[in-house]
C-alpha cells in the first residue's frame, strides 16, 4: 500500500484547521449578532405579510433560548378587515445546524402551547382568502414551470418542516361557515424519536380521533394511521355540502420513497381504509360499505403531466386491479384512464363488490374466470375523438351455477311486472299469455318493430348488449354540451332497467344494469326475439299506458298488427318521452307540422335498411297519422311554441337514446329554447314563425325529391303535388286559428 506524502498530510491538516477556525469565528460573529438578526427578520416578515397578504403579525417577545432555538410569546395574525386568524401563547422552534450550511432549514424540534387557528367564511367573506390570491406574473420569466421539479420541491419542503421532535398541547383549529362549524382540539401531539401519538377532540368532545404511527421525514418514510375511539371517523361538512355521509373505522397512509431523476419525480405510497361507508343519493339508495380497500400508488410527475403508473394496484377484498391515470397539461389537456384486472376467479370478483352496490347478485355462485379491461382517452380540444373501450371477457369454464337475489332467467317464462313512476308503483300486471293484453312478437306490425329498433337500437340483433360506438358518441356529446344530454342505452339495457331494477337514478343502479345485461347477453340466458317481445309488452307508451296492445288501441284504436308506417314511426318517436306523446298532435288529430322532420329522418333510415319503400315525398306516412277521435279532447290546450318546448325538453328517462333527432330549424336568433324554435312566445309571433316553418318544410320536401329513374315531367308533377298538399295544410291551420 502506497503511503501518503507527509507534506500533503500537513497541508490538508492546516487547511482543515483554518476552515474550522474560520467557521468558529463566523459562528461567534453570528452568535453575537443573532438577536439583532432575529429582530431584523421579524421586521421583514411583518412587512412582507402586510404588503403581500394584508396580514398584521404581532409577536410580543421573540428570543433565542439555545444555539439554534427561537422562542416566541403571544403571537397573533389578523387579516385586515377580517376576523382574527391565529393566536398562540408560546411557540418554540429549533433547527438543525448542518442543513443550514447547505441552504436548507430542517426543523429539529417544535413546542407549541395554547394555540388557536380560527377560519371563518361568513356571507362569502373569508379570513383566509389570502391563500388563494395569485402572485403577480414576473414579466422576465414567461417559461412554464417544470411540474416534476415543483412536486419534488413541495414534497421535500413538507418533509423538512416535519420536526424530529414535537410537543404540542391545546392547539385548536376551528372552521365556521355561516351556520355550520367544526372544532378540532389537539389536546396533545407528540413525536418522540419518530414515534407519533396524538389525541384530538372533535366538536367539544363529540368524538375523539387519534393519529398514530412512525415518522422519519429525513429518510422520506412516513407510516401513520387515523382512527377514532369506540366508533368511526366521520368526515365533517360532507353531509351539509354534498348531501353525503362518509365515515370509516381507520385509514392508513404510508410514504415509502420520493425520488427525482431523469426529469421525473416518483412518489411511492400506499393507502388503506377499513369499513368505509358512503351514503349519497346519486351513488346508491343504500349504504355503500368497503370492508377493506387499499391502493398501492406509484405516482409519477413529469415536466407537463401527472400520472398514476400502471404498476399501482387496487385491492378490494379478493379482487386486484391495475389502474393507470394520466393528466397532461400542455401543450394541450389530455386525459387517459386504463384499468385491467387480468384473469381472476369470477366468484372472487363478485364476492369483492362493496355491499350496497350490486344487490341483484347477492348469493350468486359462479365458476370460471373473468378479465376486465377499460381504455379511455380524451383530448379536451377534440371531444369527438374520444376513445372508449370496455371489455369483460370470460374463459371457457365460466358458468352461472346459481342465481343470486335476482332470478336472471325469469323473463323466459310468465312473470309479474310492476312499473314505477317517480318511485311509486303504478300497477302490477302479468307478462305472458295469461294476460289478454299480451302480444307475441309475430303479432306486432313489422313496421313498428323496425321503426323502434332503427330509432333505439339499429344493431340489436348483432351486438351483445352494448354498442361501444354509441356510448363513445354519447360521451363526446355530453362533454361538448357539458351536461348529460345523450345516453347510450341499447334495447337490452332498457329491458333490464325496466324488468329487473328499480327506477332510481343512481350510479350503482346503472352499473348493476350493465352487469346484468352482460350476464344475460353473453351467457345465452334469453334469445334476442324473446327480449324484443318482452320489451314491447312492458315499456311505457303514455300516461299509465303499458305494452304495445294498450298503446295501439289508445292512440289509434287498432291492434298492434294493424299499425301503419306513419303510426309506427310516431310510436317510435315517443319511446324516450312517452308521457309527452299527445303534445305531438293538433286538436284535429293531425300531427304538428314540425314532427315531419323526425318522420323524414327515421323513414329514410328505415328505407336504407329496406324495411320500407323509399317515399319520394319525404313524409313516410306523416299525413296519414290520425289520433283516435275520442282522445282528441285530451290534447292539452297549448300553442305550438309551448308544445315544441315540451317536446324538445330532455326525456324523463335518465338514459335517453334518440338516434334520429329532428333537425333544428334555422332561425335568426337563439336567446332561448322557445325563441329558438319560434322566435317568440306571443300568439302573433308564433303564427308568423309557424308560417316560416311551413315554408321551410315545403322547401325541404321540394329539395329532397328522389329523382332516380324519373323524367322531368314526373318530377314537375311531384313538385306540384307537394305544393298542393302544403297549401291544404296552411288552410287547415288557418281554420284552427293557428295562422
Amino acid at each position: 500500500m502506497r503511503r501518503l506524502n507527509p507534506k500533503y498530510v500537513r497541508i490538508a491538516a492546516v487547511v482543515a484547521a483554518s476552515l474550522l477556525v474560520f467557521l468558529f469565528i463566523a459562528g461567534l460573529i453570528v452568535f453575537s449578532k443573532r438577536e439583532a438578526l432575529l429582530q431584523s427578520a421579524l421586521v421583514k416578515a411583518k412587512a412582507k405579510l402586510k404588503r403581500d397578504y394584508q396580514l398584521d403579525l404581532n409577536v410580543t417577545n421573540a428570543r433565542f433560548t439555545g444555539l439554534a432555538t427561537v422562542s416566541c410569546d403571544e403571537i397573533t395574525i389578523v387579516p385586515q378587515h377580517r376576523d382574527s386568524l391565529l393566536r398562540m401563547d408560546n411557540f418554540e422552534v429549533s433547527v438543525k445546524i448542518l442543513p443550514i450550511i447547505f441552504g436548507k432549514i430542517k426543523l429539529a424540534g417544535v413546542k407549541l402551547q395554547n394555540g388557536y387557528v380560527h377560519l371563518t367564511d361568513k356571507n362569502g367573506v373569508k379570513n383566509f382568502d389570502f391563500l388563494f390570491r395569485k402572485k403577480r406574473d414576473n414579466p422576465s420569466n414567461k417559461t412554464k414551470s417544470d411540474l416534476s421539479l415543483l412536486a419534488n420541491n413541495v414534497v421535500n419542503e413538507v418533509l423538512y418542516k416535519i420536526p424530529d421532535n414535537l410537543d404540542m398541547k391545546n392547539f385548536m383549529v376551528s372552521y365556521t361557515r355561516d351556520s355550520t362549524s367544526l372544532k378540532l382540539l389537539t389536546q396533545q401531539a407528540l413525536i418522540d424519536d419518530g414515534d407519533l401519538t396524538s389525541t384530538i377532540k372533535v366538536n367539544d368532545g363529540a368524538a375523539t380521533w387519534h393519529f398514530a404511527g412512525t415518522m422519519h421525514p429525513s429518510d422520506k418514510e412516513i407510516d401513520v394511521k387515523l382512527y377514532a375511539d369506540g366508533g368511526k371517523v366521520e368526515i365533517p361538512f360532507i353531509e351539509q355540502r354534498y348531501k353525503a355521509r362518509v365515515n370509516f373505522e381507520s385509514v392508513n397512509f404510508k410514504l415509502n420513497d420520493v425520488d427525482h431523476s431523469d426529469g421525473e419525480t416518483q412518489i411511492v405510497s400506499s393507502w388503506g381504509v377499513s369499513n368505509l361507508l358512503i351514503h349519497q343519493a346519486g351513488l346508491s339508495s343504500s349504504d355503500i360499505v368497503v370492508q377493506n380497500g387499499a391502493l398501492d400508488a406509484d405516482i409519477l410527475v413529469g415536466r407537463n403531466f401527472i400520472s398514476l403508473d400502471s404498476s399501482s394496484v387496487i385491492h378490494l377484498k379478493k379482487l386486484t386491479a391495475h389502474p393507470y391515470l394520466k393528466y397532461t397539461l400542455s401543450p394541450k389537456k389530455l386525459y387517459d384512464l386504463k384499468l385491467t384486472t387480468g384473469w381472476q376467479n369470477a366468484q372472487d370478483i363478485f364476492d369483492s363488490f362493496p355491499s350496497g352496490t350490486f344487490e341483484s347478485f347477492e348469493g350468486i355462485k359462479l365458476a370460471g374466470k373473468l378479465n376486465y379491461s377499460l381504455n379511455f382517452s380524451l383530448d379536451k380540444e377534440n371531444p369527438d375523438g374520444v376513445v372508449f373501450e370496455s371489455r369483460l371477457d370470460k374463459d371457457a369454464d365460466f358458468k352461472i351455477l346459481r342465481y343470486g337475489k335476482t332470478d336472471l332467467g325469469k323473463l323466459n317464462r310468465p312473470f309479474l311486472y310492476t312499473p314505477y313512476v317517480k318511485g311509486k308503483a303504478v300497477r302490477t300486471m302479468m307478462v305472458g299469455p295469461e294476460n289478454p293484453g299480451y302480444t307475441p312478437l309475430p303479432e306486432i306490425s313489422p313496421y313498428l318493430r323496425n321503426a323502434v329498433m332503427t330509432a333505439e337500437d339499429p344493431t340489436f340483433y348483432q351486438h351483445h348488449g352494448f354498442v361501444e360506438e354509441a356510448i363513445r358518441k354519447s360521451i363526446a356529446t355530453d362533454i361538448k354540451e357539458k351536461a348529460f344530454k345523450r345516453g347510450g342505452s341499447t334495447i337490452s339495457m332498457q329491458l333490464v332497467k325496466n324488468s329487473f331494477l328499480s327506477m332510481e337514478k343512481t350510479l350503482a343502479r346503472k352499473m348493476e344494469e350493465i352487469l346484468i345485461v352482460w350476464m344475460i347477453e353473453n351467457n345465452n340466458l334469453m334469445s334476442k326475439s324473446r327480449m324484443l317481445e318482452i320489451y314491447f309488452n312492458i315499456i311505457e307508451w303514455g300516461n299509465n299506458i303499458y305494452g304495445i296492445r294498450e298503446a295501439a288501441n289508445y292512440y289509434f284504436g287498432k291492434s298492434p298488427s294493424e299499425l301503419s308506417v306513419g303510426e309506427s314511426i310516431y310510436l317510435a318517436s315517443i319511446v324516450p318521452s312517452p308521457r309527452k306523446g299527445l303534445y305531438s298532435f293538433l286538436p284535429d288529430g293531425t300531427l304538428r307540422p314540425s314532427r315531419i322532420f323526425y318522420f323524414n329522418s327515421l323513414g329514410r333510415l328505415m328505407a336504407g335498411q329496406r324495411y320500407i319503400d323509399r317515399d319520394t315525398t319525404g313524409a313516410y306516412g306523416f299525413y296519414d297519422v290520425r289520433l283516435r277521435e275520442g282522445l282528441r279532447s285530451e290534447i292539452a290546450p297549448v300553442d305550438s311554441a309551448e308544445a315544441e318546448q315540451i317536446l324538445n325538453a330532455l326525456p324523463e328517462d335518465d338514459n335517453p337514446v334518440i338516434n334520429v333527432p329532428a333537425p333544428a330549424p334555422e332561425v335568426e336568433k337563439k336567446p332561448g329554447l322557445l325563441q329558438r324554435i319560434f322566435g317568440g312566445g306571443k300568439k302573433d309571433t308564433v303564427a308568423e314563425n309557424l308560417k316560416d316553418r311551413l315554408k321551410r318544410e315545403e322547401e325541404f320536401r321540394l329539395n329532397h325529391i328522389d329523382s332516380a329513374g324519373k323524367t322531368n315531367k314526373q318530377i314537375r308533377q311531384e313538385k306540384r303535388e307537394i305544393k298542393r298538399q302544403e297549401k291544404e295544410r296552411r288552410k287547415a291551420l288557418e281554420k284552427q286559428g293557428l295562422l
